[in-house]
């Protein structure tokens, strides 16, 4: 009943709003205390960012991105609109726009592409200025968007600030976690900047359960449970030089370190003919992740109307990772589980040198063009159950591209942004079975307009025509095979293997918004978009005799394909006001809420459900912050829903996910101008998370359902300014 009232309220709150400010007299929806103007300062700041930007952007500053308190990056990045995270709540995982699956969503760090290795989740949102949200790709920012861009700004020097320092207390399922972060600002003449680090130690548990039904290989469960803890520090920089005629030099190093046990217990069971079979066995996980990277850029004006900009990054990561399975009963017959020990490593070495050439030309338009250069080796070593003999791989990818864009102005009310890129891909590696190699290149052009019906006015319609497309990643493209860790491979848990021969996919997307930005702040938005797609990859299951992974075994293998054409199209509604701009002498209640409708269609695959991998039909936040005036106090929360669905993924695999509803609440007690207490609880009530899969070719037939537990997070912690 809870979950409708505020799917009530989210439906009702922007059409109030909306009529409320056609009808409410000039400023009276800004009749607020000195107080509140000040604290939105920020928020008009970034919506008048949003407002003015040549192409749909939404931007998301370190007001809204500190409020809830997140203790990581993940948590801020769900309730942004379209925007959904994979896995458990409170467990992380991939980021998607739109609902698309991997490799849709661009994610760029201060405007580049990730480095090797480096997860999104492992930032913290102290380390964060700003996030910015593109729907359509531009040629400066990339075309490798089908979904969209989140571009990730870290933290800037402010020269009047005095240092922050938060320590944070947390505890989940009765195991107590401990963060520290720091963030220094320096002005030292002529160089100014910040030094952000982060320390964590964090225990987190983990529990899982499985259901197994085959008629080939009868039925068993499997329950899972582990401790990870894990020890982390973030560093990262950004160091700013300003010199005579608009020199700049700005340096960004970024070293990350983290260190992680588990310790676990499985327990396998077959069930056959009335009798159980039970195995066990303890489960021991060591992983280390390093990376230190410096990212530069030199910034110079020619002349009063052209500036050029050349950034380069280098950057070297290593990944360890150990893991053992020692069985403590006796094996079933036959076998479910057994003794094995598995190692990884790898190690990735990357750079990349660009250039942007801006000239802001006489009539109006502004005209960017710029080359790129990036290149990563990766060398792994891998030794396991299935892969003993399947030697190291070393593989290379390189990439160059190059671009040109012109924003410029029509008239009072039309402004246009083109664009058109060039990207070539080449990817290599070797191993045992020889010499690998594929190589892809395209042409993106890339058209966005804005109407404004009255200049006058806060109303605009934006509207894009673009060309994007997704690559195949060095994991898709030359993984080494990787064991399920079963005895017995199964349909449900296949090995996985590349596909060196893979195509990248292609997509023609069209978007459309209209915006109406409020008097005193605040925006309500609708966008629809529509994308078709060529060459589809995804992972398909089928039985393969493995010639150096698996000698003399039949195993079932998932390896990705281009299996053909897709679409997918969506409504996406956003509304962020405060609650007396919608209702006179109603308080003043920031609402911050979206919701986006999802649907799409492989068009190689039987319906129904056949929509693309991870796509919901829909998501949606509600969320509303309040800051009391008689007393320092600031309460919020968010509730954030994705509904379960089933996926189609070829005539024989399919795929539930089940239902997700997390709501975080939190307050924010400021004792004094530099120090405050903050009390957040996410992950208010939890609910099991639900994923089966499903093989049926008519003649093996084979089902897996998967419960993963999830606990309530609460967090204490102290903020102060020194």
């Amino acid at each position: 009943m809870a979950l409708q009232w505020a799917m009530a309220g989210f439906a009702v709150l922007p059409g109030l709003a909306l009529a409320q400010n056609a009808n409410l007299p000039a400023g009276a929806a800004t009749a607020t205390d000195l107080g509140q103007v000040e604290v939105r300062g920020n928020r008009n700041n970034d919506t008048e960012t949003r407002r003015e930007s040549s192409v749909a952007k939404i931007v998301i500053g370190r007001e809204e991105i500190q409020k809830q308190g997140d203790a990581n990056l993940g948590e801020v990045l769900k309730r942004l609109p379209g925007v959904t995270v994979q896995g458990a709540p409170g467990r992380g995982g991939a980021i998607r726009m739109r609902g698309l699956g991997g490799g849709f969503t661009q994610i760029l760090l201060d405007g580049e592409r990730l480095p090797p290795g480096f997860s999104i989740d492992s930032l913290l949102p102290e380390q964060v200025e700003r996030i910015e949200i593109l729907r359509a790709p531009t040629a400066e920012t990339g075309a490798r968007a089908i979904a969209g861009t989140i571009n990730i700004v870290l933290r800037e020097g402010q020269k009047a600030n005095p240092d922050d320092l938060k320590i944070t207390r947390s505890r989940e399922n009765g195991h107590d976690s401990t963060l520290l972060n720091w963030v220094h600002n320096l002005n030292i003449q002529p160089l100014t900047g910040t030094l952000t680090m982060s320390v964590t130690d964090q225990y987190r548990p983990d529990s899982s359960s499985s259901v197994i039904s085959s008629n080939v290989l009868g039925n068993s469960t499997r329950n899972n449970e582990s401790l990870g803890h894990r020890q982390a520090m973030h560093a990262n920089a950004r160091l700013q030089w300003r010199g005579e005629q608009g020199k700049t030099l700005t340096l960004t190093p970024f070293v990350v370190y983290s260190d992680f046990t588990g310790n676990g217990l499985i327990q396998a069971d077959r069930l056959d003919t009335g009798a159980v079979a039970s195995e066990a066995a303890r489960t021991l996980n060591q992983s280390r992740f390093a990376m230190a990277r410096l990212n530069g850029q030199w910034a110079q004006r020619l002349s009063a109307d052209d500036r050029l900009e050349v950034r380069f990054g280098v950057g070297h990561s290593e990944y360890d990772l150990r893991l053992d399975q020692t069985l403590t009963t006796p094996s079933a017959s036959p076998p479910l589980l057994r003794n094995t020990t598995q190692f990884q490593n790898f190690v990735d070495r990357s750079g990349s040198l660009s250039s942007k050439w801006t000239r802001a030309m006489d009539n109006g338009h502004q005209v960017v063009s710029g080359l790129e250069l990036e290149g990563v080796r990766r060398v792994e070593e891998a030794r396991g159950l299935l892969d003993d003999n399947a030697g190291d791989l070393t593989a290379r990818t390189m990439r160059w591209a190059a671009y040109a864009q012109d924003e410029f102005k029509i008239n009072r009310h039309w402004s246009a942004h083109t664009g058109l890129r060039y990207e070539a891909i080449t990817t290599e590696a070797t191993d045992t079975s020889g010499l690998k190699s594929n190589t892809s290149s395209v042409w993106t052009p890339l058209l966005h307009a804005l109407w404004k019906p009255d200049p006058a006015k806060r109303d605009q319609v934006r509207m894009s025509l673009t060309r994007s497309y997704r690559t195949p990643t060095l994991h898709n493209l030359m993984a080494r095979p990787v064991s399920s860790g079963e005895e017995v491979s199964r349909p449900t848990r296949p090995d996985r293997i590349g596909n060196p021969d893979l195509r990248p996919e292609m997509a023609t997307g069209i978007d459309v918004a209209f915006e109406r930005y409020l008097t005193g702040g605040g925006v309500l938005s609708a966008n629809v978009f529509r994308r078709e797609i060529t060459d589809l990859i995804r992972y398909t299951v089928s039985e393969q005799l493995g010639p150096y992974w698996a000698p003399n075994q039949t195993r079932w293998v998932s390896s990705p394909i281009n299996i053909g054409d897709a679409s997918t199209q969506g409504l996406e509604l956003e509304a962020k006001f405060r609650l007396n701009q919608a209702i006179t002498d109603a308080l003043p209640i920031d609402i911050r809420s979206n919701v986006s409708f999802f649907s799409s269609k492989v068009r190689q695959v039987p319906g129904p459900n056949n929509r693309l991998d991870q796509q919901p039909d829909m998501t949606a936040n509600l969320g509303a912050d309040y800051r009391i005036r008689r007393i320092p106090l600031t309460l919020g929360g968010n509730l954030n829903w994705n509904p379960d669905y089933d996926t189609r993924r070829t005539e024989q695999q399919f795929f539930y996910q089940g239902v997700k509803r997390v709501a975080d609440v939190y307050g924010l007690w400021r004792i004094s101008p530099a120090s405050a207490i903050r009390l957040t609880v996410s992950n208010l009530q939890p609910r099991d998370y639900i994923t089966a899969s499903t093989f049926d070719n008519g003649t093996y037939k084979e089902s897996s359902r998967t419960t993963d537990r999830n606990w309530r997070n609460v967090q204490l912690r102290l903020e102060m300014k020194i």
